[in-house]
């Protein structure tokens, strides 16, 4: 029967092990100086050697006659071992398994003793899938276990693994497999199927790979019907052409080309592609273009799309277009899960995409922005400069040009006297002027000659003329305060600090203040502005204010226009100096 490659040459021993060195030297020596451990926990991606180092660690452990730490797979522990037919040595999927009446009768076999080994060896994988009881059973026989009992723990989502099942396990974390690893791999498995793998193909495979070895070796195992394995045979075997089809899609949705994205999606749609698969391809590429942008030539790319690619998105993008682009794509995701119309969803999301000014929130406005900013970059400024260089000033626009005329009928200065009637022109020019006028049919001979006739009044300026002295100003709201005003402006200027505070008492037509001993008494305008400043932290600011100021404690009361006190003398004298009357 055929064996699957990944199972065909799964490695023997510790050396083979590809990538996790960290590991594998540890465990060796550990196995050298019979040091080993009674419970390991190992962690880590899909396909990077957990199940393959559990396996060699149980035989190893178990081994007659190992070699610098690993199995010999010659003696007859290593053979049973390997092949099943020692029972000492247990595999169990916690994924099947998870129940807690399971996890006891596991306790209650451990505590024999191994039949035909050292070690029984348990090795329970995906340990997290157990339930909270079954963990609570595993946990007394992995605090104090039996000499002769080993486990091993494997788990890919190590967060979901109790804290205490963690503190009594050694953690080994197993790391993803770098591309030149892999494709060393491939290689060595190529060459022993026989099969030509070019270099190329080799790269494409282990990029897909995603750091998983076994993922790389199941897809050359899927090219392997033909003996000669090259990037086209690669690309139509896994569906490589469905991914060019994303990237279309990508460039003309940074071209902001909406009919030609539609219609790629429309193509993609009736080929029967998953809506939510093409949502997370979408993303995947415009995360590449963004950690190309920040990070180009690094380790961190995907390696699903080729670096001509994505060189050719990012120059369309920006880092806040791409941030734009995978959050309306989550929100899109996020619709497909609640429900509704799958392809209207994907349609709005592209189209969003394809035109940022109809987005909502932030994204929106901002795209609108940089459109009103780039027109006037275009338009104004240019225009300008164009102006300036073809007649040597800047043209004036209409207003400028009209203020001379304006200014042109302003009266005198208000010192001058006011305007009045021109005086009658000199008795001389009267006699030329009448003569140009005809006489009137039916006149009779005048014996004298007629008065002169007036000439026409000059038009009214266009603005009345200035008073030659200023109108009396308004009677002030309240009286000037009596005493302490150098005092309450002082205290205003501590109060600056306090935007709110100062911006309500600061206002003098509106509110005024006077200092009568420990007391500041304050008048406002109406009610609504007294009401704010007796809010108790306005009044207590005012009061500390003062405080700092007066060096001393104050009382404050504040008071409407109606309820303030009847002005003394010296408000009287200073209301009437403010209007301009002249006291002897």
């Amino acid at each position: 029967m055929y064996q699957a490659l990944y199972r065909k040459y799964r490695p023997r021993s510790f050396c083979d092990v590809t990538g996790q060195e960290h590991i594998t030297e540890t465990l060796r020596r550990q196995v050298m100086l019979d040091r080993s451990s009674h419970a390991y926990l190992f962690v880590g991606t899909r396909g990077t050697g957990k199940t393959t180092c559990a396996k060699i660690l149980s035989r190893a452990v178990n081994c007659l006659s190992p070699v610098d730490g690993d199995p010999c797979n010659e003696c007859e522990a290593c053979k049973g071992i390997e092949s099943g037919a020692i029972l000492d040595v247990l595999e169990m999927d916690a994924a099947s398994n998870n129940g807690v009446d399971y996890v006891r009768a596991l306790r209650e076999e451990a505590n024999y003793v191994p039949a035909s080994v050292k070690k029984r060896v348990y090795i329970i994988d995906e340990v997290h899938m157990l339930s909270n009881s079954a963990f609570n059973a595993l946990l007394k026989i992995l605090e104090e276990p039996p000499e002769h009992l080993l486990f091993v723990l494997a788990t890919t989502e190590l967060h979901k693994v109790p804290a205490t099942i963690l503190s009594r396990c050694q953690r080994f974390s197993f790391k993803r497999l770098s591309r030149e690893a892999i494709v060393e791999r491939l290689n060595y498995i190529a060459a022993g199927e026989g099969l030509s793998l070019s270099e190329d193909a080799a790269v494409l495979l282990a990029s897909h790979a995603d750091g998983s070895l076994r993922d790389a070796i199941s897809l050359l195992d899927q090219c392997a019907s033909d003996d000669i394995i090259d990037v086209s045979r690669v690309q139509g075997m896994i569906g490589l052409s469905v991914s060019m089809e994303i990237v279309r899609l990508s460039n003309a949705i940074a071209d902001k080309d909406t009919a030609a994205a539609l219609g790629i999606f429309d193509r993609l749609h009736k080929d029967g592609r998953d809506m939510a698969s093409l949502l997370n391809e979408l993303a995947s590429i415009m995360r590449d273009v963004l950690v190309y942008k920040l990070s180009p030539g690094s380790g961190l790319l995907s390696g699903a799309f080729s670096d001509a690619e994505l060189s050719a998105l990012s120059e369309k993008t920006t880092p806040d277009y791409v941030f734009y682009y995978l959050g309306a794509i989550r929100e899109a995701t996020v619709s497909l899960a609640r429900g509704g119309s799958v392809r209207l969803s994907v349609e709005m999301c592209i189209i969003r995409l394809c035109n940022e000014r109809i987005a909502e929130g932030t994204a929106g406005l901002l795209s609108r922005v940089a459109d009103l900013e780039a027109a006037l970059s275009r338009s104004g400024p240019g225009a300008s400069r164009d102006a300036v260089d073809q007649t040597g000033t800047a043209p004036a626009t209409p207003a400028i040009s009209a203020a001379p005329a304006i200014h042109a009928q302003q009266p005198p200065a208000p010192d001058a006297q006011p305007a009045t009637a021109p005086p009658t022109p000199p008795a001389p020019a009267a006699p030329a002027i009448h003569a140009q006028q005809p006489p009137a049919p039916d006149a009779q001979p005048a014996t004298a000659p007629p008065a002169p006739a007036a000439p026409p009044a000059p038009a009214a300026p266009a603005f009345p003329p200035t008073p030659a002295a200023p109108p009396a100003p308004a009677a002030p709201a309240f009286p000037p305060p009596t005493g302490g005003t150098s005092e309450w402006s002082e205290i205003l200027k501590q109060l600056e600090s306090d935007i709110p505070v100062y911006m309500l008492i600061s206002d003098s037509d509106k509110v005024q203040a006077e200092i009568e001993g420990g007391t500041i008494v304050i008048f406002a305008d109406n009610k609504f502005v007294a009401n704010s400043i007796g809010v108790k932290s306005n009044s207590d600011a005012i009061i500390n204010a003062a405080r700092a100021v007066l060096g001393r404690d104050v009382a404050l009361r504040v008071a409407e226009r109606d309820g303030k006190r009847e002005a003394s003398r010296e408000d009287k004298i200073a209301n009437l100096i403010a209007h301009g009357v002249a006291l002897e």
